[in-house]
């Protein structure tokens, strides 16, 4: 009887634990088993591994082989084990050293010939693998993604025999040099829309104070043009962020392309997506819209028509950043710290408040519609704001309006001075952060009294209008906020009542 672990990593998340492959030959007759609750692809492993030994001239044991996931109560998904279970059956079975699996990680698929092809989540793997100082040998098609894991030793592979080589020391892989082509991010330009003057200095404030943002108007007036070319004015990504955003892409089912490498996510799910869509989950719970916009846009386009059930579930991440999935057998928690953006129709036909007066929607229809957004989701909302119907004199104007480019310059500054101050965008201050770095003057004190009481506004809709107050004084590069800044953000908060 002989044993031979190879390690590997599972894909649950950016913190992945560790999965041991032992192999286990023992006499009786011959079988090929894998245990550890593996689903089909991995069962299918058996079939792959087989052939490519086969095909590379390997010996296969005519004997009894077990293959043990470790550990055993964590579902295993994707081809990624093949390569690791190819290696443990030949240290196990005599043919390589198994000391020569030491201080090193294995994944990839491997093809009835013994290629190697890629796997999902390669940065996260190697994240792992260099949080445990090891070597990660893996699919040549994955190196430019691993390899933006700063540090980690990265070792591509074409085949089987090249691992196999590698480890007998005869040919030894090549660390991984080469740069990854990195594409700089080209978003719309907002000199594009045409009027809306009201809705880009709106948007500016959300951007620079990473606020939540509703537009309400009528079709045609702009809403979605306007949140496309929102992530143009945000601030870039620090290195920590794009490798978070990077890590997370990766383990999700449309994976993570390298040349995207330092772009921020704009996610817009249609309305009809259900809960799971959004906010993750499956048997095996995979990252949802909310978390592959991490550290990027959330754009919900028709909020109303999304199912109220639906919308709810984003409350705690909007509030936590993070989101918590729980199964019988498995709890499993998501980045998902993202800058929602949404827009909708003012009424079910769209047009009410319409110059044309086209209007025919009753006030209980105009309150039912708008009530498929809760209360509780509408109060975390810190911007709210009416687009309307653009005059024909902006839209017939010549000139372009002002640039992504120098709204982004203030918008990086305002954020500078946020992080120097308390090294955090002001949309996630907390209550005693509040107290000690969004205190108004007398006169700005006065006009929250009045807005509490005109707008009954929540202790929650207090503290982010005190919150958005800030981000405007940081735009003006004031120190304090002044009654002029209170006065701002007050306006946005005027269709509070409305939901």
């Amino acid at each position: 009887m002989t044993v031979a672990t190879v390690a590997s990593r599972a894909l649950a998340g950016v913190d992945a634990p560790e999965v041991t492959v032992e192999v286990h030959l023992g006499p009786g007759l011959p079988a090929f088993h894998i245990v550890g609750l593996p689903d089909a692809e991995v069962r299918e492993a058996r079939d792959r591994v087989r052939a490519a030994l086969n095909h590379a001239h390997f010996e296969f044991p005519a004997r009894r082989i077990t293959v043990n996931l470790a550990p055993a109560e964590l579902p295993k998904d994707s081809s990624r084990f093949d390569l690791p279970i190819a290696i443990g059956i030949l240290a196990a079975s005599g043919q390589l050293e198994p000391r020569a699996l030491e201080g090193q990680e294995f994944a990839g698929e491997l093809s009835l010939t013994g290629e190697l092809r890629p796997v999902r989540g390669a940065l996260a793997m190697a994240l792992a693998a260099r949080g445990a100082g090891r070597a990660f040998v893996l699919p040549e098609g994955n190196a430019p993604q691993a390899a933006l894991a700063e540090g980690a030793r990265i070792l591509p592979a074409k085949s089987l025999l090249d691992v196999v080589a590698h480890l007998a020391e005869e040919v030894r892989l090549p660390p991984y040099s080469a740069s990854t082509r990195v594409v700089r991010p080209a978003y719309p330009d907002f000199n594009e829309v045409k009027g809306q003057q009201q809705a880009k200095r709106a948007l500016e404030v959300a951007a620079a104070g990473g606020h939540s943002v509703l537009m309400i108007g009528p079709p045609g007036t702009g809403k979605s043009m306007l949140a496309a070319r929102f992530p143009g004015v945000l601030p870039a990504l620090s290195e920590a962020e794009a490798l978070e955003v990077a890590a997370v892409h990766s383990v999700s089912t449309s994976g993570f392309d390298a040349a995207r490498w330092g772009e921020r996510p704009f996610r817009a799910p249609h309305h009809s997506a259900s809960a799971a869509a959004l906010v993750g989950g499956g048997n095996l719970p995979r990252p949802g819209e909310i978390s592959l916009a991490h550290h990027g846009v959330l754009f919900l386009d028709e909020l109303p028509e999304f199912d109220r059930d639906v919308l709810d579930a984003l409350r705690e991440p909007i509030e936590t950043g993070r989101v918590a999935i729980s199964r019988a057998a498995r709890q499993v928690q998501f980045p998902a710290r993202f800058q929602l953006v949404a827009a909708m129709n003012p009424c079910p036909c769209g047009h009410c408040g319409d110059r044309s007066g086209r209007c025919r929607c009753t006030p209980e229809r105009i309150a039912r519609y708008r009530g498929r957004i809760s209360g509780p989701l509408a109060d975390r909302i810190d911007i709210k704001l009416e687009v309307p119907a653009p005059r024909d004199g902006e839209l017939l104007a010549p000139a372009a309006s002002e640039a992504s480019g120098a709204i982004a310059e203030r918008v990086a500054r305002a954020r500078e001075a946020q992080i120097a101050r308390q090294g955090k965008p002001n949309a996630l201050l907390g209550t005693r952060e509040i107290d000690r770095h969004c205190a108004t003057g007398r006169e700005g004190g006065e006009l929250l009294r009045h807005a509490l009481a005109r707008l009954l506004l929540s202790a929650r809709a207090y503290h982010r209008v005190l919150r958005v107050a800030r981000s405007i004084a940081d735009l003006a590069g004031a120190g304090a906020i002044g009654a002029e800044h209170v006065a701002e953000a007050i306006q946005y908060r005027r269709l509070d009542a409305s939901f």
